[in-house]
């Protein structure tokens, strides 16, 4: 199990180049923050990537997300209980518990409302935002409406970061796979 083989796997089972993005997003993200609490980087990352490995067999019913992926992955001998239970936490589908799931269950949204901010840059680039570009566009309730900003908001319950803080390290994060992410 490494991240070559997560993504791998991922390609197998997500078509949609975006949903690929996302996935590997929701990695660096996770990467970066395993980095900051010094856990492993690799598996944090992995979890990330395959968090939503389901998703395109479960878009038109979500009540089976993300079990089956949970399922699939079970099927292939994946037995890290650890990144299993994160991924079903990330969903509400088991309580957040470690702080691998309180990780993921923030790094969702977030990376996707990271990637929309440095989108909407005349760059689209990441190099051009910032925490304080960041923050005035998460008060900005029509932009990037699918990024669950009260889910977002937990990272100070959830992880002691303040929002600011939290949005940098994904930041970081988005960074370290920009080339994946054309970023």
């Amino acid at each position: 199990m490494n991240r070559e083989w997560a993504i791998n796997l991922v390609k197998q089972h997500i078509k949609k180049p975006n949903l690929i993005k996302h996935v590997i997003a929701v990695g660096g993200c996770m990467r970066r923050l395993a980095n900051y609490f010094n856990e492993n980087e690799e598996r944090w990352e992995i979890a990330g990537i395959l968090h939503d490995l389901d998703y395109e067999y479960t878009n038109e019913d979500p009540s089976n997300h993300p079990e089956m992926g949970v399922n699939i992955l079970r099927d292939l001998g994946f037995n890290d209980d650890e990144i299993l239970h994160a991924i079903l936490a990330h969903n509400n589908k088991v309580p957040l518990e470690t702080l691998m799931d309180k990780a993921l269950y923030l790094s969702d949204p977030t990376s996707g409302f990271i990637v929309a901010c440095a989108l909407i840059t005349p760059q689209k680039n990441l190099d051009y935002i910032d925490v304080d570009f960041m923050l005035r566009r998460f008060k900005e309730k029509s932009f990037a409406k699918g990024a669950n900003r009260e889910q977002m908001l937990k990272c100070k319950e959830l992880l002691n970061l303040e929002l600011g803080e939290f949005l940098n390290l994904c930041l970081e994060g988005l960074k370290l796979v920009r080339n994946e992410l054309e970023l």
